[in-house]
């Protein structure tokens, strides 16, 4: 496992990281959390990545009870969490979602207590927050680190004209601006991370520590001849999945897949493998987060670092020729 600067920051994150989302709820007890974790910490990683809003709450509960039980010195991880969406499922009050300074010290006190940390080492805006002064959540997250609370600030699915925003309100008012953003990246996502973010690279320098690097399970290559009855995407709650799979698009979007299947096997490796390796060939993401259910997908993940040698100049010239066009 290598470790690479988050942005210009001198915290490192391993380049393969676990995270909590979509894997974590009522369908998994401590335990299994505590065997995923202990199969990414045992192969390296540093960095477990949460939210307020996954699973209610529940995946940062089952995190922080997993950490308790690791005893993992404080000092050998970083562990995240996310504001913006609350922790209410169901007809949140008015302060319970969003970046106003009341929700966001409202919920990193719920953070940590969940996570049983004194402290988040990353706390990111899961979104933009259109009802909030940027100024306002850039002077509530400069306050928490001033506090203690909170090391290092980030955006998530944040444009880039909005964190530079962020970047400005800063510098005019001597705040601390965002060391890092989380967007989706993968094989079918590319835009935002290789193109309009890279003013922000050239500019302000930030860490990217993206996630759905194997886009929600299509780039295992388990949908390329159909949806399979035990799938996610027939699971209640995840109909957007299946919409993906459906019409133009979805055939769009399957024929892609296919093609990279095809380049993954004449270099000898599987889909997921090298379309994780493929993330990591972009020196701007600072860490690729992945997610588990079970400990040994997370031991066969860490295994694409091995396709990274594999993903030459040639071979990657040849996944990018691949037509994406369309799919969104």
């Amino acid at each position: 496992m290598n470790y690479r600067r988050l942005g210009k920051s001198g915290l490192k994150v391993s380049e393969l990281s676990f995270g909590a989302w979509v894997t974590f709820g009522n369908q998994m007890d401590v335990n299994q959390v505590l065997a995923c974790m202990t199969a990414a910490y045992d192969a390296g990683c540093n960095f477990f990545d949460n939210a307020e809003g996954y699973a209610a709450g529940q995946a940062e509960i089952l995190m922080g009870e997993a950490l308790k039980k690791a005893g993992w010195s404080r000092d050998s991880y970083v562990v995240s969490s996310k504001v913006f969406f609350g922790s209410q499922t169901s007809a949140p009050k008015p302060n319970q979602h969003g970046l106003s300074r009341k929700h966001i010290y409202e919920a990193c006190y719920q953070a940590r207590q969940r996570l049983q940390v004194d402290y988040l080492d990353l706390y990111y805006c899961h979104r933009p927050d259109p009802e909030t002064p940027v100024e306002e959540t850039v002077r509530a997250m400069t306050e928490l680190i001033l506090r203690g609370d909170v090391l290092y600030w980030g955006t998530s699915e944040w444009s880039a004209t909005e964190i530079m925003e962020a970047h400005s309100v800063a510098r005019q008012y001597g705040l601390i601006p965002p060391t890092m953003e989380q967007p989706e990246y993968n094989l079918l996502s590319r835009q935002r991370v290789e193109e309009e973010y890279q003013r922000v690279y050239e500019t302000v320098g930030i860490g990217t520590t993206i996630f759905s690097p194997l886009a929600t399970g299509f780039l295992t290559g388990k949908y390329n001849n159909g949806i399979p009855a035990d799938s996610r995407a027939n699971l209640p709650g995840y109909e957007w999945l299946k919409e993906r799979l459906m019409g133009e698009r979805g055939q769009v979007r399957l024929n892609a897949i296919r093609q990279f299947a095809q380049i993954a096997d004449e270099i000898g490796t599987s889909l997921a493998h090298m379309a994780l390796a493929w993330c990591l060939k972009n020196p701007n993401v600072s860490s690729v987060i992945m997610g588990a259910s079970k400990p040994e997908q997370v031991t066969d993940n860490v295994k694409a670092l091995e396709a990274l040698p594999l993903l030459t100049d040639e071979v990657m010239q040849k996944i990018n020729s691949v037509d994406i066009s369309g799919i969104y």
